[in-house]
């Protein structure tokens, strides 16, 4: 079906994105998959090809477009090539909202310039050890000096995405005891300097796939903060999160309706090249019903995720619709994946195939931004249950 979200700008863009990813990501992907994430430079790169700050206002530097459409084109693209961008996802599309939305005009001059060229890379730190999808049982702690000078903050966060090369880490940390009476209470957003004493990279997680996304353990240890680095409002950081986790939803909604057209793709080309019994195996009726379903499905879900982000464009998107789009594309993805890299046989298996890739990024969206399980629980008490 016809899709009518992208317009000529966006389709001109696409084809800048295509051509930056095929001469200058594709050639050297393999060495950053072996090293865990690009080299820090490329960061500076995507910078300077107006990337990384598409949404950020121009008088810091950015793009000045309100549109998420342009991120989606760039998730696209990666998913298309078989690529990513590493942590570029996080620091573009859920990061920028808290910043926009919450810091002062004096933070915005501090990190927005640094932000849109990729001098100043960020992650943000709500995982912890202990703590998963329960955000409320955070235990990170950031105790205010005696002068009221700075916090100290103490604790630790894993799977944070983007925390090995991040130059800031927005922190989500407990600045008040915690309240059995009310555990949403208490949290606070703190953007940290990595560069700060006792702040420290731990453990570099080695994961299945998203091999050139780094995933660290952090830690913090008397890390002293200044007060004029405080996101927002003491407090308030469980309804900042509960306000923009709905973006962070649609991102990896419409991220996985791209890598499941991407797998279609792949599966299609190789059926149509690979034969079998003397024929291409995309002649069998098999591989034809298997494509055709797979094609049905990403329809259903490209619709869906299509209209979450007209929505959210217009800020209409509500916590529970990004759940509903999250849950449906990621678990439809995933039974597309799946399939077409059966379609392979033996090579599907085989990393050197974008498919194997392809199956082994897909998986763990299912689990961050909330896993399936959470997002059926956020749909049911919407339905009232």
């Amino acid at each position: 079906m016809k899709r009518t979200v992208f317009d000529e700008d966006h389709e001109a863009f696409r084809q800048t994105v295509r051509d930056f990813i095929a001469k200058e990501v594709t050639p050297v992907y393999h060495e950053w998959e072996a090293d865990g994430h690009p080299p820090r430079k490329f960061y500076n790169r995507l910078g300077d090809l107006g990337i990384l700050g598409i949404q950020a206002p121009e008088e810091y530097g950015g793009g000045g477009e309100s549109s998420l459409k342009f991120n989606v084109v760039v998730t696209e693209e990666t998913a298309a090539a078989g690529v990513t961008f590493g942590s570029y996802s996080v620091h573009s599309n859920l990061i920028l909202p808290y910043i926009m939305q919450h810091a002062t005009e004096e933070q915005k001059q501090r990190w927005l310039p640094g932000f849109a060229s990729g001098e100043l890379m960020f992650a943000i730190a709500m995982t912890e050890p202990g703590t998963g999808s329960d955000l409320a049982n955070i235990s990170t702690t950031a105790k205010l000096s005696d002068d009221g000078s700075h916090y100290v903050v103490n604790g630790a966060k894993t799977f944070i995405t983007g925390g090995a090369l991040a130059d800031r880490i927005l922190l989500v940390c407990r600045t008040s005891p915690f309240d059995p009476e009310n555990r949403r209470g208490g949290l606070s957003m703190l953007v940290v300097d990595t560069t700060s004493e006792g702040f420290a990279v731990g453990r570099k997680l080695d994961k299945i796939g998203l091999k050139t996304s780094d995933t660290a353990e952090l830690s913090f240890d008397d890390v002293k903060v200044p007060v004029t680095d405080l996101l927002g409002n003491e407090g308030e950081a469980f309804s900042y999160l509960t306000q923009n986790l709905a973006q962070e939803r649609l991102t990896i909604a419409f991220g996985a309706a791209a890598t499941a057209a991407a797998a279609i793709d792949h599966a299609i080309a190789y059926t149509k090249e690979r034969k079998v019994f003397g024929k291409p195996v995309a002649s069998f009726q098999n591989s034809k019903f298997v494509l055709a379903e797979c094609s049905t499905e990403l329809q259903a879900m490209q619709i869906m995720v299509d209209n979450a982000i007209e929505l959210n464009d217009r800020g209409e998107l509500s916590v529970a619709d990004a759940a509903r789009a999250k849950l449906f594309a990621t678990e439809a993805a995933g039974r597309i994946i799946d399939k077409c890299l059966q379609l392979h046989g033996g090579y599907g298996y085989i990393t050197e195939y974008p498919i194997a890739r392809l199956y082994a990024d897909t998986r763990v969206t299912r689990i961050f931004g909330g896993t399936s399980e959470v997002m059926k629980t956020i749909i049911a008490k919407d339905l009232g249950l």
